[in-house]
């Protein structure tokens, strides 16, 4: 697997980073434990992590160490065993299965490993999909669509189907996907697509990613090392 490079054209970009004030994401004392007849496994044990507006955080560390648990988390796929878990400023962990759908679909964009993209859908269908689930236009659905790709630089493959595409172009598309939905973070499970997300981040994007990878990491502006469901080590650039 390559590391690929920046897009010089993006150097240029202006940047919408903030970073200061309260934290768009914060997790206190946050726990994961999976309970089988025979055996308790903790995932996660005493979870603190702060993620700032306009910040590229890269949670690091070897498989099965936590990592796609607390994206989970993060993402409000599943939720903590114990601890507290702030969004933009507001509690989310006893949130409804329909209230936790809806800010999910408003609120953070998802780019999966494996892209989770639908076979028979062309790729700027795969793109309105999740936003034909909010009270939008057609018109404006269409519009944020075209912008999308237009960032992600994926527009002339708009009437393709994602098994006409390569892989780093399908794991473009998804990134399109969580674009179009304008969300207040993305969350980036195993990205290889560094280019792409270091341009998103200097447009201000507030991105959070798990990688197995040192030298995706890097990438980041702040990294954070878990090992066996704890942070053991963070560090910045």
């Amino acid at each position: 697997m390559s590391v690929t490079t920046q897009d010089p054209a993006s150097a240029s970009a202006p940047s919408r980073r903030t970073g200061n004030g309260a934290p768009l994401l914060r997790l206190k004392d946050v726990q994961k434990v999976f309970t089988t007849e025979e055996v308790e496994t903790h995932a996660l044990s005493g979870i603190h992590l702060e993620v700032r507006r306009g910040e590229y955080l890269s949670i690091e560390g070897p498989s099965g160490c936590g990592k796609s648990t607390l994206l989970s988390i993060l993402g409000l796929l599943d939720s903590p065993t114990a601890g507290e878990y702030w969004l933009d400023g507001k509690t989310v962990q006893n949130l409804t299965f329909s209230e936790r759908a809806r800010i999910r679909n408003r609120q953070i964009g998802f780019i999966f490993q494996s892209f989770n993209l639908i076979g028979d859908l062309t790729v700027a269908e795969n793109v309105e999909l999740p936003l034909t689930y909010r009270e939008m236009a057609a018109s404006e659905r269409k519009q944020r669509v075209s912008d999308a790709l237009e960032r992600v630089r994926m527009a002339h493959r708009a009437k393709h189907l994602p098994g006409q595409l390569s892989g780093g172009q399908q794991q473009r598309v998804a990134v399109a996907r969580a674009l179009a939905g304008d969300p207040l973070i993305l969350l980036a499970d195993e990205p290889t697509v560094m280019d792409l997300l270091r341009d998103l981040h200097a447009q201000g994007s507030t991105i959070c990613m798990v990688t197995h990878d040192p030298r995706f990491a890097r990438y980041a502006e702040r990294t954070i090392h878990l090992f066996d469901g704890r942070v053991v080590e963070e560090r910045g650039k």
